[in-house]
């Protein structure tokens, strides 16, 4: 078998690398489907196309918010074990770590609320509960951006120090991880334009993009965390 099948399939195996391949299959559609639907009147087959793309896209999405009605407890379990971030040095990275965490944890049980209203399941509007969930995810990806902005600006002191003492094998550690950190900016900035987009009317740029500009902004941000997954990166919870 192919290195690359193999790969695929070490992926699907996992339960995280199984939702970022979902992922990435669900905003990939999108984005193909919302520029074929934008084709001239004319062009019946790519519209027809591109509109069957976005329903295979909906549907996976919907794939999505199923599987994680089992995320709470991952998300109980991590929180628990970060604590109140004893093992971290910074303070600053500490604190919004911690927040970060309760936006995350808030952000189940309302996703979860919303999802059993639409299914009909409780007798409640499901709006709201949509809205506090687009929040809170917002909140939290806010949140990542601006601890990764930290580590970064603690890694460059760091780095400044290592180049002063000549320790070569420090220093690309050091560069790889502020890779790593300039890569999690930018796919939580791709999935924070598309949280505002999601917000009600009147805010910012919401309920201004296109499909296939969702479709790229999620593209982007899941190509970004399947880059990042690491060998035993098998459990754990996703964006959405």
């Amino acid at each position: 078998m192919q290195p690359s099948v193999e790969t695929l399939v070490q992926l699907l195996e996992s339960y995280r690398g199984r939702d970022k391949v979902i992922r990435a299959a669900c905003y990939g559609s999108q984005l193909v489907g919302g520029l074929l639907s934008r084709k001239s009147e004319t062009d019946v087959p790519s519209r027809r196309l591109g509109k069957r793309l976005l329903l295979f896209s909906a549907q996976l999405s919907h794939c999505r918010t199923v599987l994680r009605l089992f995320d709470d407890l991952s998300m109980l379990a991590y929180s628990h074990s970060y604590g109140l971030g004893a093992g971290e040095e910074d303070a600053g990275v500490r604190f919004v770590s911690v927040l970060s965490n309760v936006a995350d944890q808030l952000y189940y049980p309302c996703e979860h609320i919303a999802w059993a209203a639409d299914a009909e399941l409780i007798k409640v509007k499901s709006d709201k509960w949509w809205l506090l969930s687009t929040v809170l995810w917002g909140t939290s990806l806010l949140l990542g951006i601006l601890r990764s902005l930290r580590v970064l600006l603690l890694l460059k002191k760091k780095l400044g120090r290592n180049e002063r003492d000549g320790d070569g094998n420090s220093r690309s550690q050091i560069r790889r991880q502020m890779q790593r950190e300039v890569l999690s900016v930018l796919s939580n900035m791709a999935d924070l334009s598309n949280a505002i987009h999601w917000m009600p009317p009147g805010f910012l740029w919401s309920g201004q993009f296109p499909n296939w500009l969702v479709g790229l902004m999620g593209t982007v941000s899941s190509l970004i965390g399947l880059m990042q997954m690491k060998p035993g990166d098998s459990d754990g919870t996703d964006s959405p």
